[in-house]
């Protein structure tokens, strides 16, 4: 009888292609686990969340899903790894922003319903750096960093692995959630891929090509090199005669990656990776108003935009990566040494705009009442720098088989925030109209804004996986880590599995885990215009431990750290049918939140120690929080005909509720707590994305004709308003929606497939709510599904 996780993959790699699954194929396992093999250059076969050289996918102690790319790639609706994995992953969440500024521009990505920095990302098994960016709008991910997952593209993937586990004690910081690894391609010969799509609306018209090609490197080894462009057009959903436009970020991508490895000796192999990707993506403000509204000459100049006009966050973001390493035996132990360079930079410009101030300058001294129509407005940078030693040994004759690992890690962070041009922040006229300062719809970094802070940390851990018998398996891991800027950590892991009958698994772990404050959290810092009701208000984000928050007695930021259960089973009944349950329970610490706005009118004393300063209204990041998170992982997979054909069908469930259990206020700011974590701010973290989420897919194959139906339910989400229930204005709640994706498949030949379909074919859309009390001032937040509508898609694949 196959295993579950065996008949699980056959069932994937119908769904999503089977090219990726060659590697975890019995003979491969056979291989991998003969003595023999370890004769000639070492031959690994890695599944997230294992030390194992030759590991397998097979009766895992904890839930990993490894989810094939490579049909996706030739076939798919989505066109970036983000929304891929949005459709395919119910404990994966990554919804599109808009009205959300830097947010708009990249798609923050998370698990079982946390924040995007308590998932760490991995490529090739190695440590991917996050995002220059960290989010202060949009409806999902408030306050965190996060991992651009589309700065890679879809063609250049084997194998996305998610460990849906805390994974601290293995892989260090971040790791709360789970682990994504994404396992690059190294396959010989060349595919190209051309796709196009637009929504149902006629806007928001997509263009893709991308093209892969595996050379050999005499017989010692491959380099695959991927390019892609990506042009997304952007959409507009709002009302005709509104001044916003609401819908996807308009988006130019040019991605080139680069992965191989070459023998160095009998049992040497030098390994690289590296990337590269610019994006010119533009995102649209709030609309400010014409002769007649209130907007000039606070934010308007009747000289330039009489009528109104929408102003246009552009991002130029450019996102570097590269590893190089060597594996090799020494003795009987296998050693891994590697580093990676990782880099993120978005510099803002603002174009379609004014300074409000300097055109109300010029009109005073005789002038029409202009300014410059777009500025640079500054931006940031994140740089990463990790160095890794890993050394592992499997003992044959330990009790049924062991493996021993331990290795080290030395890592380098720096991030930088550049100050705009003056033009982005200054107030020129001087006269003290509210809000008329600065670039309108993004006011630039000031110089008092800029900074340059670095860190390092050192880690060391071990890691022993013991087999007592065919039946039960464990593991015990624990990792020591130091931070530069805040201390030392000790995490550690347990996990065991037994099988309690040849087609039934038990397997549970428990584990402690931690999450340092990223850089951006502890240094960013910026004054800038937001709406509130329809309101204009200045906000200043002090940084943590600068004159601001040191005035109001924000403590100095502290790692999470938070302790994970998880137990389920695997059962395969038949050969057609398997079945996974997972229940997991988290608890996070001290969690890191960007708290409300103080101002005189929320708390007076604070805000006369802040007016010393020059300040109106501020907010903190805090270590205010305690949250649990529990939930359950549903997956079924069945083979099987219909009518005598092929019928495969893959369903996949998560419930996950996460609520705040405590609220934790500095001394100086007590009985305010409130305004530290508003009910808003607080829904946002409880139910930022769905509590329950489901995919039913079903692949049905005749002929040279393959259709793919995929239905998706989002579960309901409920969220605050700016005016909340205490004003008497109830939350607003989304209702339940379901999606469905369907496409159709022609093999023109073995090596040519022209696919057509839609995604949300039905155009459901959620519910609709009050602007005047939505995060992004339209009828819809961007929850779910986002809020577009249908869209249809064709591709064409060819491989030669």
């Amino acid at each position: 009888m196959p295993t579950l996780t065996t008949l699980r993959q056959a069932i994937l790699a119908s769904l999503y292609g089977s090219a990726a699954l060659a590697a975890f194929s019995p003979a491969a396992m056979a291989q991998s686990n003969d003595p023999a093999a370890t004769d000639g250059p070492v031959q690994t076969v890695s599944v997230v969340g294992s030390r194992r050289v030759a590991s397998s996918a097979t009766d895992t102690m904890v839930p990993v899903d490894i989810i094939p790319i490579s049909k996706v790639a030739e076939q798919g609706g989505q066109f970036d790894l983000a929304q891929t994995l949005q459709y395919i992953s119910p404990s994966f969440n990554s919804t599109r922003q808009t009205g959300a500024d830097g947010a708009d521009l990249i798609d923050s990505a998370a698990l079982r319903g946390l924040g995007s920095d308590q998932t760490l990302v991995l490529v090739n098994g190695k440590r991917r750096h996050t995002t220059a960016l960290v989010n202060l709008f949009g409806a999902r991910n408030r306050g965190n960093t996060g991992t651009d997952m589309n700065a890679i593209p879809l063609l250049a993937i084997k194998n996305v692995q998610v460990l849906r586990d805390g994974a601290a004690a293995q892989y260090g910081s971040d790791a709360i959630a789970g682990v994504i690894d994404i396992e690059l391609k190294k396959s010989l010969g060349c595919e190209a891929v051309a796709g196009y799509s637009q929504y149902s609306a006629g806007d928001g018209k997509n263009y893709l090509t991308s093209a892969y090609c595996g050379i050999a490197l005499g017989d010692k080894g491959t380099i695959a090199i991927t390019g892609e462009y990506l042009d997304r057009g952007r959409s507009n959903r709002a009302d005709a005669d509104s001044m916003r436009i609401i819908g996807d970020t308009k988006s130019q991508n040019k991605t080139l990656y680069v992965n191989g490895d070459y023998a160095t000796s009998a049992t040497g192999k030098l390994y690289f990776t590296a990337g590269a990707q610019t994006r010119d993506a533009s995102s649209a403000a709030f609309g400010r108003g014409g002769i007649g509204s209130d907007d000039i000459p606070s934010r308007n100049s009747a000289a330039m935009y009489p009528d109104g006009f929408v102003p246009f966050i552009n991002g130029k973001i450019d996102d570097q990566y590269a590893t190089i390493g060597h594996r090799s035996q020494i003795g009987e132990w296998h050693a891994d040494f590697s580093q990676t360079y990782g880099y993120n930079k978005m510099r803002y410009d603002i174009s379609h705009t004014l300074n409000a101030s300097i055109a109300n300058l010029d009109l005073l001294k005789g002038g029409k009442g202009v300014s410059a129509s777009s500025f640079d407005a500054g931006g940031f940078s994140f740089q990463q720098l990790t160095s890794n030693a890993d050394f592992s040994r499997y003992y044959d004759t330990v009790m049924r088989g062991m493996n021993v690992a331990f290795g080290a890690e030395y890592r380098s962070e720096e991030y930088r925030i550049m100050a705009g041009e003056p033009g982005s922040y200054i107030d020129a006229d001087g006269v003290g109209v509210g809000g008329n300062a600065g670039s309108q719809g993004f006011p630039g970094f000031q110089p008092g804004d800029a900074t340059k802070a670095r860190r390092h940390s050192i880690a060391a851990y071990g890691d022993v996986e013991l087999d007592w018998t065919e039946r039960l398996k464990t593991q015990a891991a624990l990792r020591y880590e130091k931070f530069s800027d805040f201390g030392s950590t000790v995490t550690g892991k347990l996990a065991a599995s037994y099988k309690v009958a040849p087609d039934v698994l038990l397997r549970g772990s428990a584990s402690t885990g931690f999450r340092a404050p990223s850089l951006q959290q502890v240094y960013f810092s910026s004054t800038f215009t937001d709406f509130i009701g329809g309101v204009p208000t200045d906000v200043v984000l002090a940084p943590n431990g600068g004159a601001v928050a040191n005035a109001a007695g924000i403590p100095k930021l502290k790692e999470e750290k938070s302790t994970s259960f998880t137990f389920g089973t695997t059962w395969t009944p038949t050969q057609a049918l398997s079945i996974t349950a997972d229940l997991y329970n988290i608890k996070i610490k001290d969690r890191i939140v960007l708290s409300g706005r103080f101002n005189a009118d929320n708390y007076p004393d604070l805000a006369a120690r802040l007016a010393l300063l020059g300040v109106g209204e501020a907010q903190f990041f805090v270590n205010s929080i305690d949250t649990r998170t529990r939930g359950l992982d549903l997956t079924a997979a069945h083979k099987g005909e219909l009518a005598g054909n092929r019928l495969n069908t893959f369903l996949a469930l998560n419930l996950s509720k996460t609520e705040v259990t405590k609220v934790k206020t500095p001394d100086s700011l007590k009985g305010y707590a409130d305004v530290l974590l508003s009910e808003r701010e607080r829904l946002f973290i409880e139910q930022g994305g769905p509590r329950s989420k489901a995919t039913l897919g079903f692949d049905y194959f005749t002929g040279k004709l393959e259709s793919d139906l995929r239905i998706i339910y989002f579960g309901p989400q409920t969220l605050g308003t700016f005016s909340g229930t205490a004003a008497g204005v109830p939350n607003a709640h989304y209702a339940a929606k379901t999606s469905a994706d369907l496409s159709f498949t022609y093999s023109i030949s073995k090596n040519t497939k022209l696919t057509f379909g839609g995604n949300n074919i039905f155009n459901v859309k959620p519910t609709a709510q009050n602007p005047d009390e939505t995060d992004n001032g339209f009828k819809y937040d961007s929850v779910q599904f986002g809020l577009n509508g249908a869209s249809y898609f064709g591709r064409l694949w060819v491989k030669f």
